[in-house]
Formats: C-alpha cells, structure tokens, sequence
C-alpha cells in the first residue's frame, strides 16, 4: 500500500479511538463555520444585550449575522462555548468582572 494510503487508514483508526473516548484528540475541532444568530436567538437577546454581554461589538454582531465577515478563529471558539455553556460563561464574566471593579487601574507609564 501506498504511504497516503496508510496514513489514512491510520488516521481512521484513530478517528475511531477518539470517538470512542479511548483516545483524547490532538487539537479541538473549531468549525469554520458558526450561526451566530441561532447562538443568540436561543439565548433570547437582541444584538446589543449579546454584544453587551459577552464583550463584543455590535456591529461585530451584525457583519457576523449578515455574512459580511466571520468570527475569526478565537471568537469561534468563544462562540461556541457560549453556545454550549452559555450560564458557566455569565457566572465567570461575572466573576472576572466583580473581582476586577475592587482594583485600581494602573497608571499609564510616563514617556
């Protein structure tokens, strides 16, 4: 056999370890492609309470909906979990959020 061809079978093989939980994957999937609509129609907010939310723009909201751009691959990623794990994500926004208003912000440095 070919060494393509047994690089593929031997990707398969593992393909089946993985979804069997045998094998934890070597990098997460993040699909090129995320329907930010459906993410904030399930959530029930509007552009601006999505964006205010979870730390986007409104218009990075709306070019998304629109298809005139995508989310990059961080934002993605973010999607995604807000998607999956939208309560867990507003509890440690909240958290980051209510630890950080106790300190000061640091003075800018002097040129």
């Amino acid at each position: 056999m070919s060494d393509a061809g047994n690089r593929l079978i031997k990707s398969a093989l593992q393909a089946r370890e993985i979804a069997k939980g045998n094998v934890k994957p070597a990098k997460a999937y993040i699909p090129a492609e995320i329907d930010v609509k459906a993410i904030r129609a399930k959530l029930r907010l509007t552009q601006d309470d999505f964006a205010s939310e979870f730390g986007f723009t409104v218009s990075q909201i709306r070019d998304w909906e629109q298809n005139r751009y995508r989310p990059l691959g961080s934002d993605r990623a973010y999607l995604l979990l807000i998607d999956r794990h939208p309560e867990t994500l507003r509890q440690l926004l909240r958290e980051v959020m209510s630890e950080s208003e106790g300190r000061e912000l640091p003075e800018a440095a002097s040129m």
